[in-house]
């Protein structure tokens, strides 16, 4: 482990006072047991530490920013947010498994692209970024790599409620399901637009444009569901 990830550093935006650390971060646990090391010298309680850490910042976050959203989608949000899928993408995303120790078994069976292993060790670097820099340290990381993560579960979740939000509302008075149809397609390969339309018993309910064919169905289905509140 002589080989100090300064390239990482680097990547991530963060420089370690102590480098001893970042190292700890990036061990992981077949490393340590395959070398014959300490009983703690892996990455498994600095992830205990990032994981607490990382909730606690975006449940601040969120909290904040969506003062409109109730506790229950708060908690959704937040749960979409950091679960293991998404911390694994944000771990691929600053190639954080090339800088991983990891055992042979772990390396030969794909483990610095596995999402288990990602997801946690990019909670590690959490852990060991607070340890390091303190909590705006932390803060500033957190925010500056998981900001975008927030915001794009959010508007999937806004998409996905609108076509539940109306099914609901159908269902209260029919047994029958709506249906989705793509009316039109236009614009080049690269910038295609779409129309869609929403029905129900063969009446249009509402129509909407996007850039995919599921941004155009949320459309309709937002603009069916303005439609009926009135």
């Amino acid at each position: 482990m002589e080989n100090y990830p300064t390239e990482f550093e680097n990547i991530i935006g963060y420089k370690f006072n102590n480098k001893d650390t970042l190292l700890l971060a990036l061990t992981h646990s077949s490393y340590a047991n395959e070398h014959n090391l300490g009983k703690f010298e892996c990455n498994e309680r600095l992830e205990f530490l990032g994981d607490a850490v990382l909730e606690f910042f975006i449940s601040r976050y969120i909290y904040l920013k969506y003062p409109e959203l109730p506790e229950g989608e708060l908690t959704k949000l937040r749960a979409s947010a950091v679960c293991e899928s998404s911390l694994a993408k944000k771990a691929a995303d600053i190639h954080l498994g090339d800088y991983l120790f990891l055992g042979n078994g772990e390396e030969i069976t794909g483990g610095r692209t596995r999402e288990s292993i990602l997801a946690d060790a990019f909670e590690a670097v959490i852990g060991a970024v607070i340890l390091d820099g303190g909590i705006e340290s932390a803060e500033k990381y957190i925010m500056r790599t998981m900001e975008s993560v927030v915001s794009s579960v959010r508007n999937n979740f806004m998409l996905m409620d609108y076509k539940t939000r109306l099914q609901e509302e159908v269902q209260k008075y029919s047994k029958e399901s709506v249906s989705y149809f793509i009316t039109k397609e236009s614009g080049p390969d690269h910038d295609r637009i779409f129309e869609a339309q929403v029905s129900h018993s063969g009446n249009v309910l509402g129509t909407g444009i996007g850039k995919s064919k599921k941004e155009a169905e949320q459309s309709a289905a937002k603009n069916a569901l303005n439609k009926l509140k009135k």
